[in-house]
């Protein structure tokens, strides 16, 4: 059986210890091709290039006529 703390710890500890658990937010690089904002070493969502090619066929939706 594992051994019982005889006080209750202090928030203050707490917090210490779970100090490496916090939340970041994530890195923006911008894009080489268009320069809007885009996650590192991914494609950019807004013209689908990468590393200068483009890799991923982006799709705009198609304007309605009347």
């Amino acid at each position: 059986m594992a051994p019982l703390t005889k006080r209750k710890y202090a928030k203050s500890r707490q917090y210490e210890r779970r100090g490496h658990q916090a939340i970041t937010a994530s890195s923006l690089d911008t894009c080489s091709h268009c320069h809007s904002a885009k996650m590192s070493h991914h494609a950019c969502p807004t013209c689908g290039y990468y590393d200068g090619k483009e890799t991923v066929k982006i799709e705009t939706p198609k304007k309605k006529s009347t």
